[in-house]
This record gives structure tokens, sequence and C-alpha cells, in this order.
């Protein structure tokens, strides 16, 4: 159920925590902040919210407390300031940090008598309070503030488990720079050419629409670890590895990434799959 509150405090004024207090403010909500560093308060208390000495009389000014630190180690940090006024409460964190670290600040919020909520952000401060930033939330607290959090922007729910929303935020920034590196791989590959990258990186765009149903059967293949032939049979794939590898070498680009491909693929056939399609090379990934 959730509780309408109109009160906040925000734990942390880095542009992000300085961005989540902003919205709290323009939405009518009593705001209270903190930040080790006092000074990064005016813009806010000039704005309306009331900025409190320390982590500890902030938290105790309100029921919902959002924390946006750097780090992990900062997020320690202030928990133990505000051991003795967070009974009864609901933290949010926002900060990056490990599923493992939600969990552990999940079993300190209830050994001291509040309630928390894991959240990762993924978007930039100028666009907190709109539908292009995300926040996704995770732990059995969510629904107590829900109408509050999602002034924030697009929210998403993941579930009881307070780890959840680092698995999902993790994945998705391990994805995105996977895909980057690749990517910055290939320019170097295409500017060798000669070719236009501008132009290079416009189809490629235009082409990965493509490839959402792609990893949709792929992520139902491992599930179901059934291999279909997606992109076709392996003994046929691999094939195109040593053109890949050799035109990575002979424009004297990179080739690891290639050569690790072939291993796995070739592993893969060796063991009876080559009628198998690539996701079936999950099954060698340690």
């Amino acid at each position: 159920m959730t509780t309408k509150t109109d009160a906040v405090t925000v734990l942390g004024l880095g542009e992000m925590g300085s961005a989540i207090a902003r919205v709290f403010l323009e939405r009518g909500y009593r705001t209270t902040i903190w930040n080790r560093t006092a000074s990064k308060a005016a813009p806010l208390v000039e704005a309306g919210a009331t900025a409190a000495p320390t982590a500890a009389e902030a938290v105790a000014a309100s029921p919902l407390v959002v924390v946006c630190l750097l780090d992990g180690a900062a997020v320690d940090g202030v928990l133990s300031s505000i051991e003795d006024t967070v009974t009864g409460k609901v933290l949010v964190n926002v900060t990056s940090g490990s599923p493992g670290q939600a969990r552990a600040n999940d079993r300190w919020a209830h050994e001291h008598g509040a309630r928390y909520v894991d959240g990762k952000i993924m978007g930039d401060p100028p666009y907190v309070g709109t539908q292009n930033a995300r926040f996704l939330f995770s732990g059995t607290a969510f629904g107590e503030h829900e109408e509050a959090l999602r002034e924030l922007g697009a929210v998403s729910y993941h579930g009881e488990d307070p780890g959840a929303a680092a698995v999902e935020f993790l994945a998705h920034v391990a994805m995105g720079y996977e895909l980057l590196l690749g990517f910055l791989h290939t320019l170097k590959l295409v500017q060798a050419e000669g070719a236009d990258l501008a132009g290079f990186a416009d189809r490629f765009a235009a082409s990965l629409t493509a490839y959402q149903p792609l990893l949709t059967s792929i992520a139902k293949a491992v599930e179901n670890r059934e291999y279909p032939p997606d992109l076709g049979p392996l003994d046929v794939q691999v094939a195109l590895m040593d053109d890949l590898i050799g035109h990575r070498e002979s424009a004297g680009v990179e080739a690891v990434r290639m050569r690790e491909t072939k291993e796995l693929m070739t592993r893969r056939i060796a063991d009876g799959h080559g009628g198998q399609g690539f996701s079936s090379v999950f099954e060698l990934l340690g």
C-alpha cells in the first residue's frame, strides 16, 4: 500500500542528488537535504529546501529518505551516522552498487528498525523528473512510497529481492560497454580501410532493431538449454571466422575477440554440437 507523504529527505547533493532534490521541491514536497560539503546545499535552500547540519537530523525530518552518494563506501559511512534516527523510516538508496551491497544494506535497515528499497538510475541528471530517466527499484518496501518515487522518472519495479534492481542495472551497463568496445574496435577496422565512419555508424544503428527478436530467442534457448540454429548452425558459422580474423589482422586491428569466438565455436563443434546455433556457446562460458 502506498503511503502518501509530503516530506522527503535527500542525502547527497552531487549532480544527481541535487537533481532528485529539485524535482521533489518542484512537485511540492517538503524537502530536507544534507551533504558532507554544506556549500552545495545553497542553491536548493534558495529554492525552498531545508538544509540539515547532520545526516542524522536530515533523516529525522522525513519518513522517506533518498540516499544518493558516490559509492558504497560513502553509503556505509552515512549509515553509521544515522543509526539513532533511522527507526521507522524508509531508506531508498539510489547509489550505484552491487546486488550483494543492496542485500547487506537491507539487512542493516531491518536491524535498525527501518525498511529498505534499492534503486538504480539509468539517465543523466537533467532528465530526472521526466520519462527519459529510468529508475529501477527492488525491495519489499517499494510500495510504501511508490507515488513519491514515480515523480523521479520512468520507474520499473523488479521484485522483493533488494538485489534485483542492481542485477538489472549492472547487466544493462555491462552490455552497453561490451557493445561499445566492440563498436570502437570495428570503427578502427572501418577507418583502416578508408571507409566512411559516420555512414557505417548510421547503417549499423539502423540494423540494431533486428537484434531484438534474436536476443529474446537466445535468452529463451539458454533458459531451456535447447539451442536451435540461430544465425545458422555452428559448423557453418565457423567458416566465417578466418575471414573475420584475417581481415582484422591485415588491417592491424586487434582480433582477440574474434579468435576467442572461433575457439568457442570449434570446441562446441568438437563436442558434437555443430548443428546448434551460436546460443549454445553459452554452455562453455565459465
